[in-house]
């Protein structure tokens, strides 16, 4: 009877049993991340959740100034133009991981995109897509998305559906115009509520 008592008395100090449960319970859980967990900083410096976002597709892509794959920008701009009333945005964030690509400041890199491509889709803050100063949106997509693996190059594509899931990952040489891109784009753009 006195072990009895003793626990019971230990058990008075804390919270309920049942209500510990409980608030595990509605923890989120491990995993349950998506894009619209981040807010990123647009070209211009402001602050931009991602889930302003919900509801469109997304395509993401590293992009960079000096780079074989740069008059890719022109292919993503026709993108765009083509489907953004049907629902797709792109965003666009520059980085300086591969060779050196993306030196410009935030401003130098929107004047050579608008000046070079007339780019009217989203652009961002210039950020690190890989090592040990990784921006934590290109962490989720490389390490906790459906699509595991290190960014390659620049203008490597992540396809987002309007839930904000990552559905598809496209590497460097395959092109914006690409049949299977645009064919998973207009299928995402039919799911769309």
């Amino acid at each position: 009877m006195a072990i009895s008592l003793s626990v019971l008395s230990v058990l008075a100090l804390f919270p309920p049993i049942q209500q510990f449960f409980t608030q595990l319970a509605t923890a989120p859980p491990t995993g349950s991340k998506n894009i619209y967990s981040f807010t990123m900083k647009t070209i211009d410096g402001k602050e931009k959740s991602l889930s302003d976002y919900k509801g469109d597709v997304l395509l993401i892509v590293n992009v960079a100034s000096f780079c074989g794959f740069t008059p890719q920008y022109k292919d993503l701009e026709a993108t765009y133009l083509k489907y953004k009333d049907k629902g797709l945005r792109i965003l666009a964030f520059p980085a300086n991981n591969f060779g050196q690509q993306e030196p410009g400041s935030d401003e130098e890199i929107k004047q050579f995109c608008r000046a070079n491509y007339n780019v009217t889709f989203d652009l961002f803050s210039k950020i690190s897509v890989k090592g040990p100063d990784q921006h934590p949106l290109y962490r989720y997509l490389t390490k906790e998305s459906p699509f595991p693996g290190d960014v390659k190059w620049n203008f490597q594509k992540y396809l987002i559906d309007g839930k904000g899931n990552v559905v598809a990952m496209f590497p460097s040489r395959v092109r914006p115009t690409d049949r299977e891109v645009v064919e998973k784009i207009g299928a995402l753009l039919k799911e769309k509520p």
